[in-house]
């Protein structure tokens, strides 16, 4: 398929997903880097009880609040 052909399809709303090779697919800016943080055992304590009231793991909760502050300090 030519590369306005395909072009055309996405804009008309169809569905393109079966040429794409979604094995090779980046997130530009968003790649992950592993790092390890050490807390107090009270912060993990109120951490895991705010997780469990919402229903995700303890990270999400980690990385949302981190986001939200980035955000706040950067703008």
């Amino acid at each position: 398929m030519k590369a306005n052909e395909f072009d055309k399809r996405f804009d008309d709303g169809g569905n393109i997903s079966k040429y794409l090779d979604m094995s090779k697919a980046r997130r530009p800016g968003q790649e992950h880097k592993r790092v390890n943080v050490d807390f107090p055992l009270w912060m993990i304590h109120f951490l895991d009880k705010e997780a469990k009231r919402l229903g995700v793991p303890r990270q999400s909760i980690i990385k949302v609040w981190v986001a939200e502050r980035i955000e706040k300090v950067s703008s």
